[in-house]
C-alpha cells in the first residue's frame, strides 16, 4: 500500500483545523492548570499585531535597530506600570518567559561553581531551579532546603542551618507548587549573617503579589524578584524582573543579564500585551487576586467534603491560587489526570514531597486563577468538585461527565477584571481565536 503524502498546503490547513479543535475543546472544558490563564481581548489584540514581526535590541531610545519609535514608548509604559503595580524602583520587561527571566538573574548574580540554596523539585520547586534545568546550565551548585511536608513549606530552622553551613552566594525561593507565603521574615537574620543575595521566583503568585493578597517579597527584604506573566498575572507568555536595587551595581547586572545575556529581540508584541495586562491589574488586580484565593480555598473545601485528601486542611488548604490533592488511593496522579482530561477537566499530575517517580506521582495540582478570570465564585466550586468526584471517586465514565462539563461551562463566556469600552466583563474570543 502506498503512503499518501499530504501537500504543504494540506499540512498548513491541518494545523489550522487542529488549532480550531483545540480552541473549541478549551471553550468546553474546565481549565484547572495552575500555570495558565486567559488574556483580555485588548491584550490579545495588541499581541496579534505587526509588533509580532518586528525586532528591537537594547533599551528604549538606545536601540541597535531602527523602526522602534512606538516600541520605545510601549516598553517605557510597560516598565513604568510594572514599577507602579509592584511598588518597586526597577523593572525589566524584556525576558521572553519566566525561565528566561531566571536565566537572566542567574547570569546577573552567579558564576559557574557558585553555591545556591533552593526548594527541591519534589517539594514544589521549579525545574529551572535545579541542576537539570537553567541552574545546571549556568553551572551553579544547588542545595535544597529542608521541607515541612505537613505544612507544605520550607522548614525555617532547617533552612537557617543549611544557609549557615553552605554560605550560598544566592538564596533562591519560590515554587511551582506554591500554597503558602515563604517564611522570609523569619530568615532575614541569617541572610545578613552570611551575606548572600536573596532571589524570589514569583512566577506562580505574581498576580497575587500585585493584588496585595500574598506576601510582598521586596518589602520583606528580597533583592530580586523574577516571574512569568501568564499565570495569576493573566497576561501573555512572557517574563519580567523587578527589584528595589538594594545592592550596588544590581541594576547594571540585571540589565546585562537580560541583554545581551539571554535574549536578543524580546518579543515586542508580548511587551505590548503585558503593558495592557499591567494596566488592567492596576485597576482590577486586588479584586481579581481576592476572588482567585477565595475560589481556591472553596474548591479545596468542596473536594475535601467529597472524600479527597486535599493537603493542608489544617491551614485552610491554601493561601494562593493552588491546591494539591493526594490521589494515590485512586491510582495516582497520572491515572487521575488522564481520566479527567477525557471529561474535559484539565489539570496535571504532580510530585508530592514523599514521591520519587515524576512519571507516576501520587498527586494532582489544581489552580483556580482561570476559573476566577471567567467569573466563577465560591459557590461554583461545589459544582466543579462534584464533576471531578464523579469521575475519580464515583467512577462514572468520563465521556458521560463530559456532557455535563460542557453544559456547565456555557455559563462562563466572559473575561472579567479587564477593560473593554468601559465594561469590566464582556463576551470574549478567548477560546475561539482569531482564525477566519
Amino acid at each position: 500500500m502506498h503512503e499518501i503524502v499530504a501537500s504543504a498546503k494540506q499540512l498548513a490547513q491541518s494545523v489550522r483545523e487542529l488549532t480550531r479543535k483545540h480552541n473549541s475543546w478549551f471553550k468546553e472544558s474546565i481549565p484547572l492548570i495552575a500555570s495558565e490563564n486567559v488574556m483580555s481581548p485588548v491584550a490579545r489584540e495588541v499581541l496579534n499585531s505587526d509588533l509580532n514581526n518586528r525586532y528591537a535590541e537594547g533599551l528604549p531610545f538606545k536601540r541597535y535597530y531602527q523602526g522602534n519609535i512606538y516600541v520605545d514608548e510601549i516598553e517605557t509604559i510597560c516598565e513604568n506600570l510594572a514599577k507602579e503595580v509592584f511598588s518597586c524602583k526597577f523593572a525589566d520587561v524584556r525576558s521572553i518567559s519566566g525561565t528566561v527571566s531566571n536565566m537572566a538573574v542567574l547570569m546577573a548574580l552567579t558564576k559557574p561553581r557558585d553555591k545556591m540554596t533552593t526548594v527541591a523539585l519534589s517539594d514544589g520547586g521549579h525545574i529551572s531551579h535545579a541542576k537539570i534545568g537553567a541552574t545546571g546550565v549556568r553551572g551553579v551548585r544547588t542545595f535544597n532546603y529542608p521541607f515541612d511536608e505537613k505544612n507544605m513549606n520550607i522548614d525555617v530552622e532547617g533552612a537557617k542551618r543549611l544557609i549557615r553551613e553552605v554560605k550560598p552566594k544566592v538564596a533562591l525561593f519560590g515554587q511551582s507548587v506554591f500554597l503558602f507565603p515563604t517564611p522570609l521574615k523569619e530568615l532575614n537574620g541569617v541572610f545578613e549573617e552570611v551575606g548572600c543575595t536573596t532571589w524570589y521566583d514569583a512566577a506562580h503568585v505574581l498576580g497575587l503579589v500585585a493584588g496585595k493578597r500574598f506576601q510582598d517579597p521586596l518589602k520583606e527584604g528580597v533583592d530580586v524578584v523574577s516571574g512569568s506573566t501568564h499565570k495569576t498575572l493573566p497576561g501573555p507568555q512572557h517574563g519580567m524582573i523587578i527589584s528595589d536595587l538594594s545592592k550596588d551595581g544590581l541594576e547594571t547586572s540585571l540589565r546585562r543579564g537580560v541583554f545581551p545575556g539571554v535574549t536578543s529581540n524580546h518579543h515586542l508584541h508580548s511587551v505590548a500585551a503585558l503593558a495592557v495586562t499591567l494596566a488592567e491589574t492596576k485597576e482590577f488586580g486586588e479584586a481579581y487576586a481576592d476572588q482567585t484565593i477565595k475560589d481556591a480555598k472553596a474548591l479545596g473545601g468542596a473536594l475535601h467534603e467529597r472524600g479527597f485528601n486535599v493537603l493542608c486542611e489544617h491551614l485552610g488548604f491554601t493561601a494562593s491560587h493552588t491546591i494539591v490533592v493526594d490521589v494515590e488511593e485512586y491510582g495516582g496522579g497520572a491515572k487521575v489526570a488522564k481520566a479527567l482530561e477525557k471529561a474535559n477537566i484539565i489539570l496535571n499530575k504532580n510530585l508530592l514531597p514523599w514521591d520519587s517517580d515524576p512519571v507516576r506521582p501520587s498527586g494532582i495540582r489544581i489552580g483556580a486563577q482561570e476559573l476566577a478570570r471567567l467569573g466563577m465564585k465560591e459557590n461554583h466550586m461545589a459544582d466543579v468538585s462534584e464533576l471531578i468526584a464523579r469521575v475519580v471517586v464515583k467512577g462514572e465514565p468520563p465521556e458521560k461527565v463530559r456532557e455535563d462539563v460542557i453544559e456547565f461551562k456555557r455559563q462562563f463566556t466572559k473575561v472579567h477584571y479587564c477593560f473593554y469600552e468601559g465594561e469590566e466583563a464582556y463576551d470574549y474570543p478567548a477560546y475561539d481565536g482569531d482564525i477566519v
